[in-house]
């Protein structure tokens, strides 16, 4: 652990200093004024001491339409001479979110981030290479600030340039890679295709998107590395508001002495441990844009700390998807990642895929998945496969349609593209129509 103190501390200390930064924060909050305080004194709340942990499913949310219509400064809540820098994203549809950070907020980032990085292995002697985007996405820049707060070394290579990311791995060694999980399949293929065995990484750290079991095994398999999964957005801090370690048992610890974790119903109310729901998240100490219970729109469950492991942190599981992913065909609810999942465990598939909720014709949608075959494998029989792989797990029938290998676009930079909504124009890849 890099922080014992506060990664191992006792179930109920920990939660006693929860509910004193929950105070804090709604008293920050009122203190600012504008929409957060707004709702919390319409909801009877005229300072921290009419709050506690047991109730706070009680208090309004915030939602990533209430970024979108305060942009681009409505929530910050310092003055902007304490206004460091900027992070945010195109978000949802393409509408921005710009969320503010004071010095304060990114110490704390680097701090989680350490932990974080700390938890899948890494030490002050490690050499971290760093292949998320840096700039307003907050990935390149967030795990920059944590290797550097652990003391590594950072290769801070950003995201593209692969033949020289290959370079890169030969010559410095590296023996942790930070990507997401889709670069880190490319970046794999390309090391094979180069002739490249990268026996100096030992671990990979992979976020920003969704991503399965199956794919986990499929980056191990070309990297030879142990995968890890990290989770963050910008509106709470970035990559490290929970991480996988090395003992968690495939579940990611949250840093929840920093993001109060909840796991909510469609109705917002509380749903047990192991209950898929909305993970909601309260930034108990940012400073520059707090946020009281933000509904993040990411589904997964919640689960206490490993039987007997030192960290005494809460988990959340890899994300089962989000709500806006979540496709309905005819009558079904289907998640990206439940298809992937399918698809990844077939050994004949290639880890490059694409799944088409066709609603050209609105009260007849179809599920469309196009994928790429290993060398050699039989299209014909591979299809039959996967049609029956996918009606047994999904419960309906899916258009399967096993293209040339090179078909799905490839991603250097940014989130892969695993999802495509086709209304109306053209089919998204030849052969789909």
């Amino acid at each position: 652990m890099v922080d014992p103190a506060a990664e191992g501390m006792d179930r109920q200390r920990r939660r006693d200093v929860q509910e004193g930064a929950l105070r804090g924060l709604v008293d920050r909050l009122l203190d600012a004024g504008g929409m957060q305080a707004g709702r919390l004194r319409d909801s009877g709340v005229t300072s921290g001491g009419d709050v506690t942990l047991d109730e706070l499913h009680k208090l309004p949310t915030v939602g990533k339409r209430d970024l979108w219509e305060h942009y681009p400064h409505g929530l910050r809540a310092v003055e902007a001479d304490e206004i460091v820098c900027v992070h945010g994203s195109s978000g949802t549809g393409g509408r921005p979110t710009l969320i503010p950070y004071t010095a304060h907020d990114l110490g704390i980032w680097a701090e989680v981030v350490a932990r974080a990085l700390g938890g899948a292995g890494a030490t002050n002697r490690s050499v971290v290479h760093n292949a998320y985007g840096y700039g307003l996405f907050t990935g390149g820049v967030g795990i920059h600030h944590g290797a550097i707060r652990l003391g590594a070394t950072v290769v801070p290579m950003s995201g593209g340039m692969t033949e020289r990311q290959v370079r890169l791995v030969q010559d410095l060694r590296p023996d942790v890679l930070t990507c997401t999980p889709s670069y880190a399949i490319h970046l794999g293929e390309a090391m094979a295709a180069a002739g490249v065995v990268p026996t100096s990484l030992k671990v990979g750290v992979h976020g920003a998107e969704p991503w399965t079991h199956e794919m986990r095994l499929q980056i191990e398999r070309l990297l030879g590395i142990r995968a890890l999964d990290i989770y963050g957005l910008s509106e709470i801090i970035g990559p490290g508001v929970a991480c996988e370690s090395l003992d968690s048992e495939g579940m990611l610890n949250i840093a929840e002495d920093h993001f109060y974790p909840e796991c909510v119903d469609s109705d917002g109310l509380p749903v047990p441990d192991g209950t898929p729901g909305e993970l909601v998240f309260t930034t108990l100490t940012k400073t520059g844009m707090p946020l009281l219970r933000y509904r993040t729109g990411d589904v997964a469950t919640l689960a206490p700390p490993v039987e007997g492991s030192q960290r005494t942190l809460r988990r959340m599981s890899k994300l089962l998807g989000r709500n806006d992913d979540m496709l309905v065909i005819r009558g079904v609810n289907v998640f990206p990642t439940e298809v992937e999942a399918v698809l990844l465990s077939d050994g004949r598939v290639l880890p490059h895929y694409l799944v088409v909720e066709d609603r050209r014709v609105a009260a007849r949608a179809e599920l469309r998945v196009a994928v790429e075959p290993v060398a050699g494998a039989d299209p014909i029989e591979l299809r039959a496969a996967l049609d029956a792989a996918l009606r047994e797990r999904l419960g309906i029938g899916c258009d399967v349609r096993v293209l040339e290998p090179g078909s799905v676009p490839r991603t250097e930079v940014g989130k892969a593209r695993r999802l495509v909504r086709w209304t109306e124009g053209p089919a998204p890849l030849p052969g789909l129509a």
